[in-house]
């Protein structure tokens, strides 16, 4: 069950990545590229590696939670513009990491 949460986890972040970037792309500007400027516009960091199953579970939904507050961001951001595309966007990102949030939250003791 959890291997299968992650793996839709992660295969629904690809699609966002692609969502996302299309969307900066419709708005004549040039989408990041590459790790190096996907690392350096990240709110969240890379673990160690050498976290337990619980720990992993904890970040993960630290981060989930952090992507969240940075969709809510986002979308003021995208609102206040008038940019509904943007905004709609964002709150379908919003739903979809709380939902991972609040997931990974309750696998924990």
């Amino acid at each position: 069950m959890l291997h299968a949460m992650f793996e839709e986890q992660y295969t629904e972040l690809a699609g966002a990545v692609d969502q996302i970037a299309e969307r900066i792309r419709a708005l004549r500007q040039p989408a990041p590229a590459g790790y190096a400027a996907f690392v350096k516009l990240a709110s969240v960091r890379e673990a160690s590696g050498r976290e337990s199953a619980t720990d992993m579970i904890r970040v993960l939904a630290k981060d989930q939670e952090t992507i969240a507050a940075t969709a809510r961001d986002a979308f003021a951001i995208a609102e206040a513009a008038n940019d509904e595309a943007t905004a709609d966007l964002m709150v379908q990102r919003l739903h979809v990491h709380e939902k991972a949030a609040w997931m990974l939250r309750a696998m924990l003791p």
